[in-house]
């Protein structure tokens, strides 16, 4: 990738984007694709592994709200999901500077799996079955998607919304693991 010598100039920090990727062992290629072809054929079937994944999550998305509570409520609301994505989002976007493609492809494989639980969320906003978690007072529990669709005026479209939320997931990790794949199988 060829940056332009103006952009680097005022960004040395893009500089790092026109060295190569480190090169990846195909014992190491063999041990990622085995990993991701089992979570997502456990998901593809109903499986559950993915849960325990998703329970690092849920302390960074309730941290959000904390964090940007000082933002304003809709703010506060919508900031669970944003740090959600930003973690993963933020570290695969620190293995691109450094050039290590299973750090990229593992940052950015569970920035598109956690896709799927908060689809799951947008959807359950009119009905609200879901169990719902909560950092302080459980009495002032409110629903994320319930509060932003409803605000949005969204609302009687939260499972149109979640399915196309889940869909972008699922390419997402798909796409991720190809592209795992093929980078990891350049100049070897």
């Amino acid at each position: 990738m060829e940056i332009p010598e103006s952009l680097s100039e005022r960004f040395p920090f893009l500089e790092a984007l026109e060295e190569d990727w480190q090169p990846v062992s195909r014992p190491v290629f063999w041990g990622w694709l085995a990993f991701y072809v089992l979570l997502i054929g456990n998901a593809a079937v109903g499986g559950h592994l993915f849960q325990w994944f998703d329970l690092v999550f849920i302390p960074i998305h309730e941290g959000g709200h904390l964090l940007f509570r000082i933002f304003g409520e809709w703010i506060m609301v919508a900031g669970g999901t944003f740090l959600q994505l930003f973690v993963p989002f933020a570290l695969a976007v620190y293995f691109v500077f450094r050039r290590q493609i299973p750090g990229t492809a593992f940052c950015a494989f569970f920035f598109f799996e956690q896709f799927l639980p908060i689809a799951i969320y947008m959807a359950d906003a009119r009905s609200q079955e879901l169990p719902l978690l909560t950092v302080g007072d459980s009495e002032d529990v409110i629903h994320d998607w319930f509060y932003l669709f409803s605000h949005a005026g969204l609302l009687e479209h939260d499972t149109q919304i979640g399915a196309t939320f889940r869909a972008l997931g699922w390419i997402g990790m798909l796409a991720t693991v190809a592209w795992f794949s093929w980078r990891s199988w350049q100049k070897s």
